[in-house]
């Protein structure tokens, strides 16, 4: 049974990697209507240290860190988030998911499949859609009719010559590539502009490099070329989309701290109302399925 929400909820935190240090911690700890309840990491001398640099208490055992929460945070490798995410939700906890939530289709069902059975909230934290100025573009747009074509690149340089980023010893994202690490935020964007994706063609390009193109169900079509291997030079991130109304741009946007913020907003509200979030588990399911058919197309080349 999900757990009612009292006037400051208790969030917890799985993780104390890089993403977790910088982002959900310190977003946690200065929030000012929850109380960041714990942090639990695979590496128990970690998780000590982040929880005394956030004001909180470490624990051991997940479960005792469920116990003592009304939501967690989760900020893991995405095949190790989601059997927790399962356990977190079984134990009644509401849970802000990391993107993808998984990179196998079976381990994203069986999130969103508990996630419906305990009846907890859950969003998926798509920064994108929580960050400014691009939010409220994104709603903007989709309130838009008319859209013929959307145009993405998303070229990261964490592999890229002279890179020094700690994300780049992600053993995760060594593997699976810019097409898991920066695809679904592509995909968050698209999919409620220009409606789900109903075909995909992909094809392999220089190191990691996947290119996308995609139908929609408005008729629409998308192209996205995703990449973690981009010279330092070279990197950017950008969207244009195309239509009746001529050319938008989704504008830039600064860091992930306030909009994981808004993240943790985004949960409490849709917990304490009853209505899903559109981020919820339910799309991070879809976002998995469409990045697994992508992967399998460009393999198949």
């Amino acid at each position: 049974m999900a757990k009612q929400l009292g006037a400051r909820p208790r969030i917890g935190l799985l993780g104390t990697g890089p993403w977790a240090g910088h982002t959900h911690a310190p977003a946690l700890a200065g929030h000012p209507d929850v109380e960041f309840s714990g942090v639990w990491g695979r590496r128990p001398e970690a998780a000590e240290a982040l929880a005394a640099a956030s004001g909180t208490r470490a624990y051991e055992d997940a479960d005792a860190l469920f116990a003592a929460s009304d939501a967690v945070a989760l900020a893991l490798p995405p095949d190790v988030q989601a059997p927790l995410a399962v356990r977190a939700a079984a134990a009644g906890c509401h849970v802000l998911l990391d993107k993808p939530v998984a990179t196998t289709v079976a381990g994203a069902r069986e999130v969103a499949d508990a996630v419906g059975a305990a009846g907890v909230a859950s969003v998926v934290f798509c920064t994108l859609r929580f960050a400014e100025p691009t939010a409220s573009w994104i709603e903007e747009q989709a309130a838009a009719d008319g859209w013929f074509l959307g145009e993405a690149h998303w070229l990261g340089s964490l592999y890229g010559s002279g890179s020094t980023s700690e994300y780049a010893a992600s053993p995760w994202r060594r593997e699976k590539g810019g097409l898991w690490d920066v695809g679904p935020h592509v995909l968050s964007v698209y999919l409620p502009v220009l409606g789900d994706v109903t075909e995909i063609t992909a094809a392999p390009g220089p190191g990691d490099t996947r290119h996308l193109v995609l139908c929609h169900a408005s008729g629409a079509s998308s192209t996205a070329t995703l990449t973690l291997s981009a010279p330092p030079e070279a990197a950017e991130a950008a969207l244009t989309l195309y239509g009746t109304k001529g050319r938008a741009e989704m504008p830039r946007w600064d860091g992930a701290l306030d909009a994981f913020g808004a993240a943790v907003d985004a949960l409490v509200a849709a917990a304490r109302t009853g209505v899903p979030h559109p981020c919820d588990a339910r799309f991070g399911l879809r976002l998995t399925e469409i990045l697994t058919e992508a992967e399998r197309l460009a393999a198949a080349r």
